[in-house]
């Protein structure tokens, strides 16, 4: 293993993917994706479980090897030069890592002796990162008396011990409430802010990527678009309009009139309007056999449904099944 590799000259990119595709037997779990993250950005990776981001986190954290393509982390191949990798990232896994039966610091330490940081060293980030995690009055509490909340903290606290330049988020908010999501994101862009880092986030929470740099939405191992919100809305975004039809017969009629209509979560239909169409037309022909009606203006959920034919949490499109993983 060569410890000294020099990063390659990637320019302004901390990650670059060039055509990695993965294969799980016969599941193709990612197709030929091509990706570049800007060096300080917020970048998010959008799609529904089984879309193939936490593959591609796999392999970008050297996890997991590629069956073809190349991928550049910190300038350094992920295949050539794994501990190099290794080096420049902090990763947060979906699954807690935390041991529950040490405290907060204990953990801590454990980190720092992994990356063979001095004790001097150690003992200095830790406090750093207490404070910044908030965690300083409970950093001689056992780990399995802390709430959800304060365990996603560390576990990020955990991963930036070693001031890595890349941090890895796999859906870093699931199974926490509205206030520790918050609470969590806050923690997230004061790192970002104060230290330049990459932060990279895998998840399926549409309202969590509004503030990102840039957006990739990848289903079926795809990355179908990217761009920032703003650039996506504006492309690929579509008025949505739910529908909840009184009866299967008003169903019917309105999955007739509207080809393009979509089986939408808990018996809705899902249609999406070009900018020259009007939803009053929609009401004023099926109102009266409604129980209910909304109107979403163009919105990153609008673009995932008009890229994939679904919505993020809904049943896959017609036409594409032989494809996912993570």
């Amino acid at each position: 293993m060569n410890t000294a590799a020099q990063p390659a000259q990637t320019g302004p990119h901390a990650i670059e993917v060039e055509t990695v595709a993965k294969r799980f037997g016969r599941v193709v779990a990612l197709d030929g994706v091509d990706l570049a993250v800007p060096q300080g950005s917020v970048f998010a990776l959008l799609g529904p479980n089984g879309a193939g981001k936490s593959t591609l986190i796999d392999i970008l954290c050297t996890i997991s090897r590629p069956d073809s393509g190349q991928a550049r982390v910190g300038g350094y191949d992920v295949v050539k030069n794994p501990r190099a990798v290794r080096n420049e990232i902090g990763v947060v896994f979906q699954t807690a890592t935390l041991d529950t039966r040490l405290t907060v610091r204990e953990n801590l330490a454990f980190h720092a002796a992994v990356y063979h940081m001095t004790a001097s060293a150690g003992r200095r980030r830790t406090t750093e990162m207490l404070e910044l995690a908030d965690l300083t009055d409970r950093a001689d509490a056992v780990v399995g008396t802390l709430s959800s909340g304060m365990r996603r903290r560390l576990e990020i606290a955990r991963a930036m011990m070693h001031e890595p330049s890349i941090l890895f988020l796999d859906e870093p908010t699931v199974g926490l409430d509205a206030p520790s999501r918050a609470r969590l994101w806050s923690f997230i862009d004061t790192m970002r802010r104060t230290t330049g880092l990459t932060v990279v986030v895998t998840t399926h929470y549409i309202e969590e990527v509004e503030g990102c740099d840039l957006v990739s939405i990848i289903d079926h191992g795809t990355i179908l678009a990217t761009g920032s919100p703003a650039e996506l809305k504006s492309d690929h975004g579509k008025t949505l309009v739910r529908l909840t039809p009184r009866d299967d017969e008003t169903r019917t009629a309105i999955m007739e009139a509207y080809p393009s209509a979509k089986p939408g979560v808990d018996g809705q239909i899902l249609l999406t309007l070009e900018h020259n169409e009007n939803p009053e037309a929609v009401l004023s022909r099926f109102g009266s056999e409604l129980r209910q009606i909304s109107v979403d203006q163009p919105s990153l959920e609008s673009v995932f449904l008009s890229l994939t034919g679904r919505e993020i949490g809904g049943a896959p499109a017609q036409g594409r099944k032989g494809r996912a993983n993570g």
